[in-house]
């Protein structure tokens, strides 16, 4: 089998609540998506979907992708797209860094060999775990009143998983924190995520403040080192996102002790197979998982069910279903939804049936027809 021609669809995708807001006034009104399609010579097609949220959020932003899949696609017709860690060592080798670039083609590659082999993608990845996984929702940074009152409606709503945004001024976070904590059942599980906005200092002045509520604390520093200062102090677990950026930087992170989980984008690491490698060291290293991505639709959420479900359940700490979020569709099903929990769509690869007429014209396309 040889990949015949690749495809690549830029998508806007607007958010169906309104402006995604986090600290320092950090806001995104949309993920703006790459997604490709990847076609082998036995005509079998595979689908991959990568999208920033915003500028802001990770080192990965929309124009980029949108240059660098021209410049590495070409250098993929002709190869096994089952050869999977060829296909990533090849990515690699004719273009260096910029991760987040390569994610949608790994992902369209991984779809595709499953779908060759008429399996699931699940089963590709280590077995299914559980039929389903445990959702969160994001209470995005607002006023004292907005925050509480948006954590009550989803609870009322049926879901049990709270993000909270924190990562501004300190004293009014710790503000936000209380009254999210005291609108909402004492058995709802609340993360307090900074998305690293916050120095050593402000971080240990909330966590000081906070301690008679229970909650995990999320990235509250930029680095490592940042966080394990803070960590030292801490009688709550701790769960890194933004540092794990690598194989290398998740067993630093054991190997200091500075975090209980981990929060594993795809695109941030550069794909299905380096979350899968770095998911499975994690799994074995005692770490609680979260596998997610920095935005996207059915395809991309449904990449992240299938890495979830065969997370070992007992490892696994919550999920998140992006295609909920956006008002545009790019397929005829999606990733199941039943109350507060995530499922797999049925059939082989990601189980996503892809409509190239909502997609639009590609802005890209290479190979033979």
């Amino acid at each position: 089998m040889k990949i015949k021609s690749i495809k690549a669809y830029h998508v806007v995708q607007p958010f169906a609540d309104g402006p995604y807001r986090m600290s320092k006034g950090r806001v995104a009104d949309c993920f703006d998506a790459v997604i490709v399609a990847i076609t082998s010579d036995s005509g079998v097609t595979g689908w991959g979907e990568m999208a920033p949220l915003g500028n802001f959020y990770s080192a990965a932003f929309p124009a980029g992708t949108r240059a660098g899949v021209p410049e590495i696609a070409p250098h993929l017709i002709g190869h096994d797209p089952r050869g999977l860690a060829g296909i990533c060592r090849l990515m690699d080798t004719v273009f260096k860094g910029h991760p987040y670039i390569k994610a949608a083609l790994d992902m369209a590659c991984w779809d595709l060999a499953a779908r060759a082999a008429d399996a699931p993608l699940v089963t590709m990845l280590g077995g299914r775990e559980s039929e389903t996984a445990e959702l969160y929702r994001v209470v995005t940074h607002g006023t004292i009143d907005q925050m509480a009152a948006l954590a009550k409606r989803i609870v009322a709503e049926g879901y049990h998983r709270l993000q909270v945004k924190v990562g501004g001024n300190v004293r009014e976070d710790i503000e936000r924190v209380t009254a999210v904590a005291s609108a909402v059942p004492k058995d709802t599980v609340i993360f307090c995520d900074a998305n690293a906005g916050w120095t050593p200092y402000q971080a240990r002045q909330f966590a000081d403040a906070t301690r008679g509520i229970d909650y995990t604390f999320e990235q509250p520093c930029t680095t490592i080192e940042e966080n394990m200062s803070v960590r030292r102090m801490l009688d709550k677990p701790m769960v890194l996102d933004e540092s794990v950026t690598s194989l290398g930087e998740m067993l630093e992170i054991h190997r200091r002790g500075a975090a209980d989980g981990l929060t594993l984008k795809i695109s941030r690491l550069g794909g299905v197979t380096q979350t899968r490698l770095i998911r499975d060291v994690a799994v074995d290293l005692g770490f609680m998982i979260t596998v997610e991505d920095t935005g996207g639709a059915e395809i991309d959420t449904a990449a992240m069910a299938h890495l979830s479900l065969s997370t070992p359940e007992e490892r696994r700490l919550h999920a998140i279903a992006f295609h909920e979020w956006v008002t545009v569709r790019t397929a005829t099903n999606k990733p199941p939804v039943t109350g507060s929990r995530l499922g797999i769509p049925d059939g082989p690869g990601l189980g996503i049936d892809v409509d190239p007429s909502l997609l639009g014209k590609p802005f890209f396309e290479i190979g033979s027809r």
